[in-house]
């Protein structure tokens, strides 16, 4: 049986109401777990709660209540320097946009050189050669470390973003939309792109999408959330053939297809 590398256990998380209004729970009673090498998927329309999740997760939000533990240790408190640099061998997050997250005056890579350098003290040789094997494993040239984040397509800079992650050897990678920016045809080549890394490494996925079309290309089991809670939760397959819930049904109705018309967000938010 493959080692859980992510327990969370009702996890809530409150924000404070619009001008003195009560709380809101944009997170309320979540919990799964995640298996080493396994894909999980958090689904729902925006404004559900999936990533507030990843940011807790990733120690961006601090939670109301619930716990947190990657590794087999409960993330709480205020993490000191080193641990959060601990912290990050643990857990790498790749975003939506790779052209916000990258510094645009930063050659590529020196990029992937500084994630390198922040997690292994390593020399400049065994750098060099790190950096080379991280764009080969992402579909990338060494020609392409001397460019700029400018210089490459959308694709090219999810990649990027996707070898810095990489770089710091992490167990878990949380991929908050991180195809929904992308071409179809670009979006094909990522997942195919990760699936690959996932084969080659003992690594898991946390894959946050409101796709389900994009997540049953790569998730085995798929959480579905709506409003903050989870309404429904099982395999990927299953859930697609078979949904349980009216809003999981209509979140696949929302799947482009021939002759898709797209589902308005108001009759999402009345399922």
């Amino acid at each position: 049986m493959s080692e859980q590398v992510v327990r969370v256990e009702n996890l809530r998380k409150e924000f404070p109401g619009h001008r003195g209004a009560a709380t809101v729970a944009a997170v309320d009673g979540v919990g799964f777990e995640l298996a080493s090498g396994e894909a999980l998927a958090i689904v729902g329309e925006s404004g559900s709660g999936k990533t507030t999740v990843a940011r807790m997760l990733m120690g961006l939000e601090r939670p109301t209540s619930g716990t947190i533990e990657v590794c087999g240790r409960e993330r709480s408190g205020r993490p000191s320097t080193a641990e959060r640099r601990r912290r990050a061998r643990e857990v790498q997050l790749v975003f939506q946009d790779p052209f916000l997250s990258l510094d645009r005056a930063q050659r590529i890579g020196s990029a992937i050189e500084t994630a390198i350098r922040l997690q292994f003290p390593v020399g400049r040789d065994e750098l060099r050669r790190r950096t080379s094997e991280l764009l080969e494993q992402v579909g990338l040239l060494p020609r392409h470390a001397e460019l700029f984040p400018r210089q490459l397509s959308g694709g090219q800079r999810q990649r990027v973003a996707i070898a810095r992650a990489l770089a710091a050897e992490p167990s878990v990678l949380v991929l908050d939309e991180a195809v929904a920016a992308l071409d179809v045809s670009i979006q094909a080549q990522i997942l195919n792109l990760l699936s690959d890394i996932r084969e080659s490494r003992e690594i898991a996925y946390l894959f946050i999408s409101h796709d389900l079309a994009v997540v049953n290309q790569l998730c085995e089991r798929t959480i579905v959330m709506r409003r903050g809670k989870v309404v429904e939760a099982g395999a990927t397959r299953h859930l697609l053939t078979a949904p349980a819930e009216d809003y999981t049904r209509r979140l696949i109705d929302a799947v482009p297809r021939p002759g898709w018309v797209p589902t308005r967000s108001r009759d999402l938010a009345g399922a």
